[in-house]
């Protein structure tokens, strides 16, 4: 349960996919994907769910089916930047004091990692929280498209700190290795510090956003999850999100 901390869920949008363009409103199962994504963020029950669109037809589709959109610069670095200005629109006196950083490629979300990972935050005094998988398939290790994370994690603990992050299998020897998921929980003024920082040299190595907070001395926390949500980032990804929801629709 989330007893000390008030979080605000905020899903960045743009229509500029490199590999899937205009896929924020892609249709599953008769919504646009983002409204999709809104949906499971909303069953998570912690919190308001804003999306940070670049983009008016985004925030259009997103009002009509009743969610709330705030429109943001289109020419943002990253998602956490989008974020960042959307979450000092929606709340400029600060009420909120957590803000978890929603893709808004993930439509079959299991809205429970969304709390996990709130809930890692708030047992910790990191500035910002993950989710991490276990990586059960061996070619998996050497993709580098998956991103490995180097988490600490006492045996029968679920959370612990997450030391380093990268697309090389790590660490070495016998163990665990865990896949990351791209879903944060920041704490507000570590978000605030975190888009205030120029992007640093192994985060430009690896590109990997989340090493500029380790490489400025910040604290990352990451909880265990049992699976990887599906993203959708190609036009075949999109096709298999359509079959799954299919099928559920069929169950």
């Amino acid at each position: 349960m989330l007893t000390s901390l008030n979080p605000v869920i905020v899903i960045p949008a743009r229509m500029a996919s490199t590999r899937l363009p205009g896929k924020p409103l892609a249709d599953i199962d008769g919504k646009p994907m983002i409204v999709q994504v809104l949906d499971r963020a909303r069953e998570a029950d912690i919190g308001p769910v804003i999306v940070a669109c670049a983009e008016q037809e985004i925030a259009d589709a997103v009002e009509a089916a009743g969610g709330e959109a705030i429109l943001t610069r289109a020419d943002h670095p990253s998602g956490s930047d989008r974020v960042y200005e959307a979450v000092e629109s929606f709340d400029p006196e600060g009420i909120y004091d957590v803000v978890i950083n929603l893709q808004g490629d993930l439509p079959a979300l299991d809205p429970t990692a969304v709390k996990a990972a709130a809930i890692a935050l708030q047992e910790s005094s990191a500035d910002l929280a993950t989710l991490v998988a276990e990586i059960m398939d061996a070619q998996e290790l050497e993709d580098d498209s998956a991103v490995k994370a180097v988490v600490s994690l006492e045996t029968g603990k679920n959370i612990g700190p997450a030391l380093w992050f990268s697309r090389l299998r790590a660490p070495w020897g016998q163990g665990p290795h865990y896949h990351h998921i791209g879903i944060y929980a920041y704490k507000r003024a570590a978000l605030a510090r975190f888009v205030g920082l120029k992007p640093s040299p192994l985060e430009m190595r690896e590109k990997l956003e989340q090493l500029r907070a380790l490489e400025n001395g910040m604290r990352i926390e990451a909880a265990l999850v049992d699976t990887v949500p599906l993203g959708v980032d190609t036009p075949e990804d999109l096709a298999r999100m359509r079959e799954i929801f299919a099928q559920q629709a069929i169950t």
